[in-house]
């Protein structure tokens, strides 16, 4: 059954893709009201289309990381509440430092164990928070974190705290200040990388980006010989743009990221980037 086109869903596609209202309500009436594959429709038919995040919500916070070096551990979690000065203050960012750390040290699996994991004899997470609570006069809540193990580890987090990224290294030694280049990269770059490599992106991604390429190429009104062959060019020119060790270093562009980290005898193995109010 078709999604009536109505005006708010033009302009969640139009927020979505940054294109003009027209181009975003055609898409639309070809696809049925169907905002994915409206986006598709119009790369499609040559637009270019911004690619932000699905799914966005509302909410503030601010995402926190710990590094244990001595044991080759580290953890990024997003800590949600209500309001920007909540996000900001002292207590709230100890808090978010405390959570970090207990997911190092303790290991929690979900979101659930870690509020009962305790942090000092008798008191637990939710015991923070209910401390915390009671002084910010504000709900919060771990929204996801993630636990990386072996390696070496680098970490960013924006002045405000909205974003953050750890990158995972194995190999020599690593520069502090390279690696904090490469999560400061991650942060910065547009479109934002997939994967570490080409070999991570999934499959279904690769099938849908070459459809997409392919009915281009096909709209110019080529055959569909020469059209999968210009296909398998903007496959590889996307595949350059979305994976993190193809990207042109953004400090240095005469030098991809891959390159950076090899000079320096290191091997990028995962990242992590997490913005504040984006769903999980």
């Amino acid at each position: 059954m078709a999604t009536p086109i109505t005006a708010a869903l033009v302009q969640e596609l139009r927020k979505r893709t940054d294109l003009p209202l027209m181009e975003c309500k055609t898409a639309l009436q070809n696809t049925e009201g169907d905002i994915e594959a409206a986006i598709d429709w119009l790369r499609k038919n040559g637009a270019k289309v911004s690619g932000k995040r699905a799914g966005n919500e509302t909410g503030e916070g601010r995402v926190c990381v710990y590094v244990d070096a001595a044991n080759q551990t580290a953890a990024i979690v997003e800590l949600r509440c209500e309001s920007a000065p909540v996000a900001k203050s002292d207590h709230f960012i100890a808090l978010g430092t405390d959570i970090a750390k207990t997911i190092v040290d303790k290991n929690p699996l979900t979101v659930e164990a870690l509020l009962v994991t305790e942090v000092a004899p008798g008191k637990t997470i939710t015991d923070r928070f209910t401390d915390v609570i009671s002084l910010l006069r504000e709900n919060m809540k771990v929204h996801r974190f993630e636990r990386l193990t072996e390696g070496q580890f680098g970490s960013y987090i924006h002045h405000d705290g909205s974003l953050g990224v750890v990158v995972q290294v194995t190999g020599s030694p690593a520069d502090a200040a390279l690696l904090r280049d490469v999560c400061m990269h991650v942060a910065a770059v547009s479109p934002t990388p997939i994967s570490v490599t080409r070999e991570e992106v999934p499959a279904n991604v690769i099938a849908k980006e070459k459809e997409i390429a392919t009915a281009k190429a096909m709209a110019t009104g080529k055959p569909q010989q020469i059209a999968e062959k210009i296909a398998e060019g903007q496959l590889n020119a996307w595949l350059k743009e979305n994976v993190l060790i193809e990207q042109p270093f953004v400090k240095d562009p005469a030098k991809t990221v891959g390159q950076l980290v090899k000079s320096a005898g290191l091997e990028l193995k995962k990242f992590v980037r997490y913005k504040v109010g984006e769903a999980s």
